[in-house]
């Protein structure tokens, strides 16, 4: 994070936003599995294994199976479009949120969150660097690990700040997931269309700041 500028940060605090927003949706959707958080998902096979519930281990296992092709989608978008790839991703993000918005507007459930859960793999590489994930937009646990590891150096003399990127980060996860909830709601699985509005915008914004560069 420390490498990357103000306006490449508030993206990335976006784009968390817009990972905790539609994991509450997809939460609430399915009762308590997650279409972003896989380590949760995961925790869920596990306790379906465990006890036999075995219609909650084939919803984990097809909720990872879609992140995972997510991922691998993103990934290759992202190699072929090389230093313009953000906006790529980012459209290609788009597109499986609104089919997925789509699809679960006109009843087909699983083909939609097949389809968002395949947008939140997608997402992760907007930041992807030398083909590795250099900022993860859709899991928190490893920039709580990173703030606290800064906030230990902050403490015995270096720099003071540099631990609140990665909690602005947790932040817009939680805001996100607070106001997706909320608005889910209100207007149910058609809420996903406030996350592909979101999307949108960034795109457009990330191909203007890269033809201005």
């Amino acid at each position: 994070m420390k490498s990357y500028g103000r306006g490449e940060v508030m993206l990335a605090v976006t784009l968390s936003g817009v990972a905790g927003y539609v994991d509450a949706i997809g939460f609430l959707k399915l009762g308590g599995f997650f279409v972003s958080f896989m380590s949760g998902n995961s925790t869920r096979l596990g306790v379906g294994l465990a006890t036999g519930h075995w219609g909650a281990v084939s919803t984990v296992l097809t909720l990872v199976a879609s992140f995972v092709a997510g991922v691998v989608l993103g990934a290759l978008t992202a190699r072929g479009f090389g230093e313009n790839r953000r906006s790529p991703v980012l459209v290609l993000e788009a597109i499986l949120l609104a089919a997925g918005a789509t699809l679960l507007g006109l009843g087909y459930d699983t083909a939609g969150i097949t389809a968002v859960a395949m947008a939140m793999g997608a997402e992760n590489a907007v930041f992807q660097r030398n083909g590795d994930v250099a900022v993860g937009l859709t899991y928190m646990t490893g920039a709580l690990v990173k703030a606290g590891q800064r906030i230990a150096g902050a403490l015995v003399g270096g720099e003071p700040a540099d631990w609140l990127r990665y909690v602005l980060l947790w932040t817009g996860l939680a805001a996100g997931g607070a106001l997706g909830a909320l608005t889910y709601l209100l207007v149910g699985a058609a809420s996903l269309w406030g996350a592909v509005s979101v999307v949108g915008v960034a795109a457009l914004w990330a191909e203007r700041r890269w033809r201005s560069a």
